[in-house]
Parts: structure tokens; C-alpha cells; sequence
């Protein structure tokens, strides 16, 4: 079994700059041998469910805005670079830019954390789609999805990380 610093070493990063979600799965003894995408994902899925709102806020918020600053500086994580280069998000037009830009803002301003949305398989209309249909969401309803895509994004890392049980 991988040690606690390794274990937090190697999977803090899944949910976005929240190394406590892997340190309380390690601590509680819910992360087993051998170590597969699904129960790993399972461990830490659920200390983020079982996290305060609070905590699961500052989840959210530690994810970069789609086609953001961050992007454009060259600052997101690695993981998130990847992510967004993938659906054609260091792509974008001039007017396209424009648009991510301006959604962002009144996303932000609305719900009080970025717009969060498992990118891979989808194309930046997909996306942008999903980004003008969710903005209508109320902030409850908004919350739910964004921790929903936050566990699936955090699913899709660890299966590029990790084998699934035989």
C-alpha cells in the first residue's frame, strides 16, 4: 500500500488543488488495495460528498474559468491544460474568446464560482451550448451539476492514472 505522503503526492491533484479530499480518504482507511480508477474515485467522491458545503464551494472555485486568464497566461495544471486543449479551448476565435469571456463573468457573478463542465469528448460548441443552457439554472440546481462534473472530471483523471479491476 502506498504510504499517506505518496498516496496524497499522487492523487491530492484529482479534485483541483483539494489535497484534503485524498487526505481524509487515506485517513479514513477507504482507499484498498489493489488500486483501481473506480475505487480510488469511489474513496475520494466520498469525502467530497461529505465535505461541508463550505469546503465543496472551495472546490469549485479552485477550478480555472474555461478559456480564461489562466489559459491564456499558460497557468492551469497540467491536468487542466490537457482538459481544455482537448476540446479545441486554446482554440478559440478572437469573437469565440470574446464570448467564453463574457460568460464567464456573469456566471461567476451569478453562482459565485466558475463554470465547470467535464470537457472531454465535447467540442467548444458543446460547450458553449451547455454554458448558455446552464446560466438559466437556479444557483441550487447549479451547484448540484458542478460537483456532479467535478466528480466525473475527477473520474476521468483518475482513469488515465489508474487500471480498472479485472
Amino acid at each position: 500500500m502506498l504510504s499517506r505522503e505518496d498516496f496524497v503526492s499522487r492523487f491530492g491533484g484529482v479534485f483541483e488543488h483539494s489535497p484534503f479530499i485524498a487526505e481524509r480518504a487515506y485517513d479514513a482507511g477507504s482507499v484498498t488495495e489493489p488500486l483501481t480508477a473506480s475505487g480510488v474515485h469511489a474513496a475520494l467522491a466520498a469525502v467530497f460528498r461529505a465535505a461541508s458545503p463550505e469546503e465543496r464551494l472551495g472546490v469549485l472555485r479552485a477550478h480555472p474559468d474555461l478559456a480564461g486568464r489562466l489559459a491564456v497566461s499558460g497557468e492551469l495544471t497540467e491536468d487542466s491544460r490537457k482538459e481544455q486543449s482537448g476540446a479545441g479551448l486554446d482554440r478559440l476565435s478572437p469573437a469565440e474568446h470574446a464570448r467564453f469571456t463574457e460568460l464567464n463573468s456573469a456566471y461567476v457573478e451569478k453562482y459565485g464560482f466558475p463554470f465547470i463542465i467535464a470537457v472531454k469528448g465535447l467540442g467548444k460548441e458543446d460547450i458553449l451550448e451547455a454554458f448558455e443552457t446552464r446560466i438559466g439554472n437556479r444557483r441550487d440546481e447549479e451547484f448540484s451539476t458542478a460537483t456532479a462534473q467535478v466528480e466525473k472530471i475527477a473520474l476521468l483523471r483518475l482513469t488515465s492514472m489508474l487500471p480498472e479491476a479485472e
